[in-house]
């Protein structure tokens, strides 16, 4: 410090602000901190959307898998790969048979047909302690879809979560 006050004495020996400047008075830091108080201030909910998108973009995939593995599911049951009684839909019966497969009944070696990898968790659900597929609603085939009701099969998935996304359309009803 005193080397730096030694040099700009030398550049400019008539200015006596470097000789009696030695730091910031309370009232710059004071302004400081509020300036940087009022930007902090300003990002959170900036942040929040943020993470509030992410959320809903992974709703988006989600929902999109696991609807797509519910109809490749179908045509298999239609095209007789999986066993399907007469009275069944062709639907699968449960969310995790999507991901643990089931047998090809056209396969003479009963290969196990795979829908999933792994059946995705609802972003939305808060617990973190229960499973993947009940995180989810589920509508049958029998149920309308203004009110959606569990059943003997899954035709569709939906957020059980009551909570509206940036588009203005809540979670349950994407």
């Amino acid at each position: 410090m005193k080397h730096t006050l030694k040099v700009a004495r030398q550049i400019f020996p008539g200015n006596r602000h470097f000789q009696t400047c030695q730091g910031f008075t309370l009232i710059e830091l004071m302004v400081v901190v509020a300036v940087m108080g009022i930007l902090a201030s300003a990002a959170m909910p900036l942040g929040e959307m943020v993470v509030k998108r992410e959320k809903e973009q992974a709703l988006r995939t989600a929902l999109r898998q696991i609807r797509t593995a519910i109809d490749t599911y179908k045509q298999a049951a239609d095209e007789g790969r999986i066993e399907k009684k007469a009275d069944e839909t062709g639907y699968p019966r449960a969310l995790e048979d999507l991901a643990t497969g089931m047998d090809d009944v056209r396969d003479p070696d009963k290969k196990k047909i795979f829908f999933m990898r792994r059946l995705p968790r609802d972003p939305m659900f808060p617990d973190i302690e229960v499973t993947a597929a009940e995180t989810w609603g589920k509508r049958s085939y029998a149920s309308p879809p203004d009110n959606p009701e569990d059943g003997d099969d899954v035709y569709d998935v939906y957020s059980l979560s009551e909570k509206v996304g940036l588009n203005g359309i809540p979670y349950n009803q994407w």
